[in-house]
């Protein structure tokens, strides 16, 4: 059973509060997992709860998502804001950790295992790694510049999410509703009684829109990262490029396909869990 919690941190001149839920014995070997740019920590229920039997598993809304608060500078929603605020957590924490991290969660999650004592003991990478094209970037750009501000019911954002999110793979009935569930907040006013928004800040998008997307080389970042690291990858992405995997598998990294996914993998189906609980039973 997930339990809600918060953490506080100081970006600025101004303390922020970052919620996270967490599953499982906390007395036990902890997993962080962070999720990706538009998306919140519940993405991680069903893995979460798979792993809760052995692991304390910890799931936050990245700043300006799910019930974190929003920031008051939409350019304030870039990386190192996140690694600031998670560095909060993993303080508060105060034990090692191993980090799962989707997309935006994985660059975060190289940015503070490359750093000196960092309490991160294992990396789990979904679909993302130490070099994004600019093509990608393009195609998220402009997929959140166009999302609809309202949804008429719940139905028809979880729709929404059905058509934009295709590629996080074979999801069942069930899933979907799961993401949709957290995926959107209500928005009753301005006579929109009923209506619903994507559940995140709409400024996460101004960083974005502020610059034309760029290649992004993190290969000197990935260079630091010294712990064991497991690389998932949905098959048809245009994020994680096989040509960047097979650097990262000769550089000592292991590997998972996902069939039938592309950006990013939902770690919903149970080769994924089982791959990354394999993956963190390993001595």
């Amino acid at each position: 059973m997930a339990r809600f919690n918060t953490v506080t941190y100081l970006l600025g001149t101004k303390f922020y509060k970052m919620a996270y839920v967490e599953f499982g014995n906390p007395a036990a070997p902890a997993v962080l997992c962070v999720h990706g740019l538009t998306r919140t920590g519940r993405d991680f229920d069903l893995l979460a709860e798979a792993l809760a039997d052995q692991f304390h598993v910890i799931c936050p809304d990245l700043p300006g998502r799910g019930q974190s608060e929003w920031l008051g500078e939409g350019m304030a929603y870039q990386p190192p804001t996140y690694v600031v605020a998670l560095a909060h957590l993993l303080a508060a924490l105060n034990k090692p950790v191993t980090w799962v991290g989707t997309s935006l969660g994985g660059i975060c999650g190289m940015m503070v295992a490359a750093a000196q004592n960092a309490p991160v003991t294992k990396l789990v990478l979904n679909d993302v790694g130490p070099f994004i094209p600019a093509a990608a970037l393009k195609r998220i750009r402009d997929y959140m510049l166009g999302v609809p501000e309202r949804f008429p019911s719940m139905q028809a954002l979880e729709a929404h999410l059905r058509e934009v999110h295709a590629p996080f793979g074979k999801l069942d009935d069930a899933e979907w509703a799961l993401l949709a569930r957290y995926s959107g907040r209500s928005v009753p006013e301005a006579g929109q009684e009923g209506a619903f928004a994507l559940h995140y800040d709409p400024k996460i998008a101004e960083p974005m829109r502020a610059t034309m997307p760029l290649d992004v080389d993190l290969w000197p970042v990935w260079g630091a990262i010294k712990v064991p690291v497991l690389t998932i990858r949905g098959a048809t992405s245009d994020l994680l490029l096989p040509e960047t995997l097979e650097r990262m598998e000769k550089e000592g990294a292991k590997s998972h396909i996902v069939p039938d996914a592309g950006h990013a993998p939902a770690l919903m189906d149970a080769a994924s869990i089982g791959a990354i609980r394999t993956f963190l039973l390993q001595g």
